[in-house]
């Protein structure tokens, strides 16, 4: 007799060396356990699908081994069941039927005869990933949003931003967490599209998710995703959290100051683990990430009164990067104005062009809605505007004060001082075009390195460090 079976009390009728060579054929796994669930069969399957010596567990209980196994419920309960199970000791997904074993009326034991289908689940989830990433971008593309700009596209030459891009350039060839803070509409989100699309994870998607806009009560199952049945109105099958829609990819979390206590709690320890558990799920789930994090708000104050976890923002705050207001770097006020220009100038058919009091106001305005608030201003003179050059009677009210006229200056029409408004600008351009490259932009200009640099000095261009 094979040394599969401890006892041949369950098998009474049958041959048992025939019975034995037709359970061994099987190429599910069966397993027998008895009454205080000693496994007393294991055909060779087992083994084989298992990875587990036939030898190592007969005898012992399965209760000791997998206390929550499937045949042991069925041999309790009385009932045949079929279906997934997950055995823990093995860290294995199974999928098949358990049934008790009868002699009359009396339970003598259970039988479990089921298959290995980690690698069917595997594929299933990355399936569903895959799909849930492709309906988060299904829904983004419905979003009418322009387009994002790379590192190499973003508008502005100011020295303080030029800075933060430098930083950021460097910091997106790593996978450390990226704090981006300022003020409502300095383009966060912007940088931290740049950011991902420089990034080593960039064919892989960038989730985002706004804190801000998610009722606290929805966040955790937005972000951490739930089982079929979790709660009441649960979607059939679950759904993946926005974390497993970022594996391998970044995760963009915007707004994050708006976020409860209670909530920063479990992200924390996400951040720390880099594993998340479905809402009604038994089992954590490993995911691999990249966070970007953005708030309007003064976190360091928030944790000094006690809004924000101290241990959470220090795990955000690796590499902070602040973006200035638009008020603050003026000096790309008529770049970016030019490059919504030409994005307008498509939808209404013809050139836009500002008028130099335009220019002037848009300049001496402190724009609180930095430059979402200037793409929105210029999108509505350029709607109302008839003709080509946006006028001051073109721009939203609030903007043509009878004080701000007041303050214009009278020689705003003056050809020479126009002229050197524009010198001045086309020597802003030229060194922007060429990453301050002296000599490059000097040939961009065809002038003279000795008019080059007194044009310098006559405008007060102070010259960045060179870029090679």
């Amino acid at each position: 007799m094979e040394r599969h079976a401890v006892t041949s009390s369950v098998i009474k009728q049958w041959d048992e060396k025939l019975l034995l060579k037709i359970l061994n054929k099987i190429q599910d796994v069966v397993l027998v356990i008895d009454t205080d669930t000693t496994i007393v069969y294991a055909n060779e399957a087992y083994a084989r699908i298992l990875g587990v010596p036939i030898h190592k567990v007969l005898g012992r209980k399965l209760s000791d081994i997998e206390p929550e196994a499937a045949v042991i419920r069925a041999m309790r309960e009385g009932k045949p069941s079929s279906g997934r199970d997950y055995i823990h000791s093995l860290g294995i997904h199974v999928a098949g039927h358990v049934f008790p074993l009868l002699e009359g009326d009396k339970i003598i034991g259970g039988v479990a005869v089921f298959n290995n289908i980690s690698e069917i689940v595997r594929l299933n989830a990355e399936l569903q990933r895959t799909k849930g990433v492709a309906d988060y971008f299904k829904e983004q593309l419905n979003r009418v949003e322009p387009l994002p700009l790379s590192f190499q596209e973003y508008i502005g030459q100011n020295s303080r931003l030029k800075e933060v891009l430098h930083l950021a350039a460097k910091v997106a060839k790593t996978d450390s967490t990226v704090l981006i803070l300022g003020e409502s509409g300095v383009g966060k989100e912007v940088l931290a599209k740049a950011i991902h699309h420089a990034s080593r994870r960039k064919d892989k998607p960038m989730i985002k998710v706004n804190c801000a806009a998610i009722p606290d009560d929805l966040l955790e199952s937005e972000l951490f995703g739930f089982e079929e049945g979790a709660f009441t109105g649960a979607k059939r099958g679950g759904k993946l959290g926005k974390f497993e829609l970022a594996h391998e990819g970044t995760i963009f979390l915007d707004e994050i100051g708006d976020m409860s206590l209670s909530m920063q709690a479990k992200l924390l320890r996400v951040l720390q683990e880099k594993e998340i558990e479905r809402i009604g799920g038994t089992r954590p789930i490993k995911v691999d990430f990249r966070v970007i994090a953005a708030t309007n708000k003064d976190l360091a104050q928030m944790v000094k009164e006690g809004t924000f976890r101290q241990d959470l923002y220090y795990r955000l705050n690796i590499v902070p990067l602040y973006l200035p207001p638009l008020r603050e770097r003026k000096d790309d006020i008529k770049a970016l104005a030019q490059h919504f220009l030409q994005q307008f100038s498509k939808e209404v058919g013809h050139e836009l062009i500002l008028s130099p009091q335009v220019e002037w106001v848009l300049y001496h305005y402190d724009w609180p809605g930095n430059i979402r608030e200037l793409r929105n201003v210029l999108e509505h003179a350029s709607i109302v505007a008839a003709g080509p050059v946006i006028e001051l009677q073109h721009l939203p009210s609030y903007l043509v004060s009878g004080q701000a006229q007041e303050k214009m200056p009278t020689d705003i029409y003056n050809l020479k001082e126009s002229v050197k408004r524009l010198e001045k600008e086309l020597i802003l351009a030229a060194l922007a075009q060429t990453n301050n490259n002296r000599s490059q932009a000097i040939k961009l200009l065809g002038i003279s390195r000795r008019t080059f640099y007194e044009k310098l000095r006559q405008y007060d261009i102070v010259l960045g460090e060179e870029d090679s």
